[in-house]
């Protein structure tokens, strides 16, 4: 069992695996379940290696691309790709393992659960911590690039499924959210269409209207003048109601006649597709997910439902890496439609990985890549929970070999070429020093990939095409998240606790733990109000220079957003018009954002972003607020070894102490999003009235 640091229960894989017999006939009173969990852990010891320890890493310690160079030359894959195979094999055997032991542990809780009867104090609290150890714990990995940087090959690649994601030309780019998960229910692949509601299409079919309406009549001025807003708003609707629309009105276009496919938007439900396999379930969603792609294969489809659509989960079977683990194909810069917008923010900000997919030709040059990393910087990082940043650049086997004659002449060809692609794109991101402020060097990592390799296995073999380096990265991302071990762990505690219940003496030692509990419990809360104490006064003297600096300067960011240099007049004002039309906000589909709002919020951000990433670190080392809730420890190892008659008591506290420590981190990283990006929404709401104005509105005609 490959299994990092399970810092959430108090429990790692060393201190699992050492659990002696004394210890575990203390969990497990009833010898029944004592037997089967005796034997269950024996057989999960007897499939630990040596070789295989050496893969288990901390949570915050995930391999770096050196390290996997390393593994390389210890671990080389040959041609057939046999290494990989036989990883896959083993970490198979120990999800089965796992699911056992898990199996077994939940029917000694259960059966536990089932023997409390009465309504008592004790009872009713055993029965909640039981129900609690239930937990659900997700890693997304958001995966950004421009339409035709590979997105859907390479997540195709690092699932080891050809045929998983619909992949078109070049033209035919992804509209919608994909979310990929495990599937752990049944051997099926299933697609999960989580449509917007009629109320939001027919508000956005209004303002599909209004566009082509005013983008016709700039045609009939014959203004010369390419307006992507007006031809996405014509690809939407010839898309869903072919050439109809034209001669329709808003109210026509919602009649059911159109929806006779899709029964459940009207109902406000999801479409729930099964499929066989992953080429049907490809086939069939290709019409809820891509822009209407010129490829004869789809010639038979009559309606594309993609504007229809928020949001599109394919769940895979048999697939260990995706049991914690959600990869999500992302547009870059949100989107127009309000209900879609809210949600790609939802999931942007709950990012703990970011995939930004680049051609390695033109990785380090390629300015769009760059803009979409600046576009989302602050909403993942000081106002998300992003701890690794990768630039994959794909493609690598793309490559001029006209004048090499070996395959080994064109593999070292394309190695080199990888070597230095990686050393520029490093320079680039080391450059951006708005976008460091909210990470720490450790998150970057870059790599070359080649997901056309990995399936042909012609030119490189598949651990030069570096995909199996992103598998792994993703097996120990879900491997952080042992639903075993915290099982396990949290039922340890309570097993200690009913225990240590049926023990229980009424003497003067109790009355002398109590006491010293308490102690400990004052010196560590003072503590605490001591360091937030310091915390705060530090915020407070940043943002009194942060709102200083932004009185002197507001109207300096005015005018350079309102007036900016070497910008073409009427172009500029059209992208103006459509930012103060959309709360402040404009959002082209190449290029970065225009966003009054970041922008007046600008120093005000910088004066705090880099104490705030100290304060409240997504990389888990030491937790939020300097560590102090980390460090936090009312039940010390003197106590437990001076108390020994009440150590079963002392171990439930502790890992009581940990499940609640665990539960304030997460308040508090939910809540740091909040307070961090209360900053461009109070602007946000401030200038809303501005934005509506007549005198606004009258300015921008």
């Amino acid at each position: 069992m490959r299994c990092c640091l399970i810092t959430d229960e108090g429990i790692d894989t060393e201190s699992f695996y050492l659990l002696q017999d004394a210890d575990i006939d203390k969990m497990i009173p009833k010898m029944g379940p004592r037997l089967k969990f005796k034997k269950l852990l024996s057989q999960l010891k007897a499939e630990q290696t040596p070789n295989e320890s050496t893969h288990h890493f901390p949570p915050h310690v995930l391999p770096s691309t050196n390290d996997m160079g390393k593994r390389k030359s210890d671990q080389q894959l040959d041609s057939n790709g046999q290494q990989a195979a036989k990883r896959k094999c083993e970490t198979n055997s120990s999800a089965e393992t796992e699911a056992k032991i898990l199996t077994n542990v939940r029917n000694t809780m259960g059966g536990i659960c089932a023997m409390l009867q009465d309504d008592s104090d004790l009872n009713t609290l055993l029965k909640t911590k039981i129900k609690n150890l239930e937990t659900e714990t997700k890693e997304l990995v958001g995966v950004f690039g421009k339409t035709g940087a590979g997105k859907t090959s390479l997540i195709n690649a690092v699932l080891e499924e050809r045929n998983l994601l619909p992949s078109g030309s070049v033209s035919a780019c992804t509209s919608v959210m994909i979310k990929v998960e495990g599937n752990r229910h049944n051997e099926k692949y299933e697609a999960e269409i989580e449509f917007i509601s009629p109320e939001d299409w027919e508000d956005e079919l209004g303002s599909l209207h209004c566009i082509i309406k005013k983008g016709n009549q700039e045609v009939q001025d014959n203004v010369d003048d390419s307006d992507e807003e007006y031809h996405d708003a014509v690809d939407k609707l010839s898309a869903l109601y072919e050439e109809e629309w034209r001669e329709k009105s808003c109210e026509q276009l919602m009649e059911s006649k159109y929806f006779k496919e899709i029964p459940e938007f009207f109902q406000s439900r999801s479409k729930n597709l099964i499929f066989e396999s992953a080429k049907d379930l490809s086939a069939d969603i290709v019409k809820y997910t891509k822009d209407s792609p010129k490829n004869k294969n789809y010639n038979k489809i009559k309606q594309w439902y993609w504007p229809l659509v928020k949001c599109v989960t394919v769940r895979v079977p048999n697939h260990p890496s995706l049991q914690h683990v959600t990869l999500v194909d992302l547009p870059g810069n949100g989107d127009r439609n309000k209900s879609r917008d809210t949600m790609w923010k939802g999931i942007v900000g709950d990012c703990s990985t970011v995939w930004v997919v680049t051609e390695v030709n033109r990785a380090a040059a390629e300015q769009e890549s760059w803009d979409i990393l600046k576009n989302v910087a602050s909403q993942i990082g000081n106002g998300g929970e992003c701890r690794h940043i990768h630039i994959v650049c794909t493609k690598s086997d793309d490559i001029d070999d006209s004048d090499v004659t070996t395959k080994a002449e064109t593999q070292a060809l394309i190695l080199k070429r990888n070597a230095e692609t990686k050393e520029r794109v490093t320079k680039e991101f080391n450059k951006l020093d708005k976008i460091k402020k909210h990470f720490s060097d450790e998150c970057f990592q870059v790599f070359t990939v080649s997901s056309r390799e990995f399936f042909r296995k012609r030119d490189l073999s598949p651990e030069d095409t570096e995909i199996p380096n992103l598998q792994e990265f993703l097996q120990n991302l879900n491997d952080c998240h042992s639903e075993t071990l915290n099982y396990v762990s949290g039922a340890h505690g309570i097993l200690s606790l009913i225990h240590g219940a049926s023990r229980r003496k009424e003497d003067d030692r109790i009355k002398e733990v109590f006491e010293a509990l308490e102690k400990n419990l004052t010196l560590q809360i003072e503590s605490i109000t001591n360091e937030m104490m310091k915390i705060y006064n530090v915020f407070e003297e940043h943002l009194q220079e942060g709102v200083e600096r932004s009185k002197n300067s507001y109207e300096n960011i005015l005018r350079s957003t309102l007036y900016p240099h070497k910008r073409d007049g009427r172009g500029f004002h059209k992208q103006l018009k459509k930012a103060v039309e959309n709360r402040g906000v404009h959002r082209p589909k190449k290029g970065r954002e225009m966003n009054i709002n970041i922008n007046l919020t600008s120093h005000l951000a910088d004066s705090i972003d880099e104490e705030f990433r100290t304060t409240f670190p997504n990389d888990g080392k030491c937790g939020p607020f300097k560590g102090v809730i980390y460090s936090f420890s009312l039940v010390t190892e003197e106590l437990k070894e001076k108390y020994k008659d009440v150590e079963l008591q002392l171990v439930s506290l502790k890992s009581e102490e940990e499940r609640l420590k665990t539960s304030l981190n997460k308040s508090i990283r939910k809540r740091k999003k909040t307070v961090y990006r209360s900053l461009i929404k109070t602007i946000e709401e401030t200038l809303q009235d501005c934005y509506k104005s007549k005198k606004m509105i009258k300015l921008l005609q």
